[in-house]
């Protein structure tokens, strides 16, 4: 039977935190954003210049469409994808861009805000996520049966409920992801809070067991908790396990210095193993 599996490893190079601007590993095709809107007027970026349509699709969550889209570093591992035909997806999430509401604070802040008063902003994202994607299908850019879902640190968060809500995503791969909205210095204030317990990725295992899940982290992240990504994935695999099911879920803990930023090699890694997934590998 297969269970999750976690890789442990030493990789000797350079790295940044998430608020320097990066170059990716991998060379980029450099293409400008393009904007589109669904019929009810959700704004989203796509990047890439896929060479069939409908493309394979990875959609990547980090904060806005051109903050995403427009740094190698948070397009992760669709740098590597765009060069085998993928279209690469992204929109503004919560307190981001045009996501913020006015009197709100920006960013994790606002997420924090909005837990105290009750606003569920990852069922709101979830639903512009899926109507996104309709979009995306409809129009015939998006092959159905080639969908993955990506984010970076408070993205990864986003990504990774996001495969719990809509099946047609077919595997998620998260870096250096939130998993515990409590262990947020932004949610002192609210850690007990009824929603923010809710929130907890622990409580989407039941939705995610079996799927593939793909999760990188670094040994040294006390920003989001590396042991917080080791729980959800041994989660995962316990849950799979008494199924009798394999896990399907990848854990890489690679030794990472700076803290909460992705591992150099990591995209690589993502990478391949979603062509894996998505039976598209070259």
């Amino acid at each position: 039977m297969k269970h999750a599996r976690v890789i442990y490893g030493i990789m000797i190079a350079m790295s940044f935190d998430f608020t320097d601007s990066q170059i990716t590993e991998a060379g980029t095709i450099e293409v400008p954003v393009a904007r589109w809107k669904t019929p009810d007027g959700i704004e989203y970026g796509t990047w890439g210049q896929p060479t069939a349509k409908p493309a394979p699709t990875l959609i990547m969550l980090a904060s806005t469409i051109d903050a995403t889209l427009s740094e190698p570093y948070f397009r992760q591992c669709g740098n590597e994808l765009a060069e085998f035909g993928y279209l690469i997806v992204s929109l503004d999430i919560p307190c981001h861009g045009d996501q913020m509401t006015v009197g709100e604070p920006e960013g994790l802040t606002g997420w924090s805000y909005r837990a105290e008063h009750n606003d569920d902003f990852v069922a709101q994202s979830n639903v512009r996520l899926s109507k996104v994607l309709d979009d995306l299908i409809k129009t015939g850019i998006t092959d159905p049966a080639g969908i993955a879902v990506g984010g970076t640190s408070r993205g990864g968060f986003l990504a990774m409920h996001f495969a719990a809500y809509d099946d047609r995503v077919k595997c998620v791969a998260a870096f250096a992801p939130v998993t515990e909205l409590a262990a947020l210095r932004e949610f002192h204030a609210t850690q007990e809070h009824p929603l923010v317990r809710k929130l907890s990725l622990l409580n989407q295992v039941e939705k995610l067991k079996g799927r593939p899940v793909w999760i990188v982290i670094g040994d040294r992240d006390d920003r989001v908790g590396t042991h917080h990504a080791i729980e959800i994935a041994s989660r995962l695999s316990a849950a799979a396990k008494a199924q009798n099911i394999a896990s399907n879920v990848e854990l890489h803990v690679l030794s990472e210095p700076r803290g909460h930023t992705t591992p150099q090699g990591s995209t690589r890694l993502a990478a391949s193993w979603i062509q894996r997934c998505l039976n598209k590998e070259p």
